[in-house]
């Protein structure tokens, strides 16, 4: 029997992007074949292995992508998108490994289980594309801030669950409506039929959030809606930014009681 907890930890520990998305989907098919368990809690390093390229920047230092329909201009915006969805891999994977335990329900296994599964998927198209376009991941810089969430949240199951699925990927549906149609208006249905079913599946990251959020927080006898605020108030640096998604955020059960109050 394969140790989920320890497969997570090799996932996390996997620098080049090809590996790591093997590894993911394996570990994966083995969880879903029954190959796979939960034995004992994961030693996560505290920061996922990375390749050589692409050169990371602080957020600040990026440059600025402008809109519109050229390849170049679309080739930035997948590459943008191809780096969130590989340390997406590892946000899930590392939730897996690090927040893991003997009492851990096995459906909140389950559960990120698939969403790694998915993310994985999401990388592996997004670089297909950037090929077809004659690019590939690494080509071009990208941010060091996306782990600074897992970072922060290290400590704290809730935290990592309010801060990651229900305010970064919940911020995805927000934006990649709109993303979408930029992609048909420049012609290019291949890229935006990926982004359709990225969109679909994160709303389903973002559900599996909201039950877990939840859950554990009414297992700790609180109040989720105040502990979600709470949260976010402690660990998210800056505002939550309008316009909201509310139909697609109320498909995955995410309230707007929840996040309009802290809203800009």
């Amino acid at each position: 029997m394969i140790d989920l907890a320890q497969g997570a930890c090799d996932i996390l520990r996997a620098a080049d992007p090809a590996d790591k998305v093997t590894r993911a989907l394996a570990l994966a098919a083995d969880w879903n074949a029954g190959h796979a368990a939960f034995q004992s809690p994961g030693d996560p390093p505290a920061r996922p292995a990375r390749p050589e390229r692409p050169h990371l920047l602080p957020a600040r230092a990026m440059p600025k992508r402008k809109a519109g329909g050229s390849i170049e201009k679309r080739i930035a915006l997948l590459h943008a998108l191809a780096h969130i969805e590989l340390n997406a891999i590892d946000l899930a994977w590392d939730i897996v490994a690090r927040f893991g335990t003997a009492g851990t329900p096995r459906d909140f296994f389950g559960d990120w289980v698939k969403v790694g599964q998915e993310e994985a998927i999401h990388f592996s198209l997004l670089q297909a594309r950037l090929v077809e376009l004659g690019a590939q991941y690494g080509d071009l810089p990208a941010h060091d801030g996306l782990w600074q969430a897992a970072e922060e949240t290290a400590h704290d199951l809730l935290a990592r669950l309010a801060i990651v699925p229900l305010v970064l990927e919940a911020r995805g549906l927000d934006v990649t409506p709109a993303t979408i149609i930029d992609f048909n208006r420049a012609g290019d249905e291949r890229s935006a039929a990926i982004l359709e079913r990225i969109y679909r599946d994160e709303i389903g990251h973002v559900a599996a959030g909201t039950r877990w959020f939840r859950h554990f927080a009414e297992a700790a006898d609180l109040d989720s809606k105040q502990a979600w605020q709470d949260r976010v108030r402690r660990h998210f640096k800056g505002t939550l930014k309008p316009p909201f998604n509310d139909a697609a955020r109320s498909e995955a059960g995410f309230d707007p009681e929840f996040y309009r109050p802290l809203s800009a």
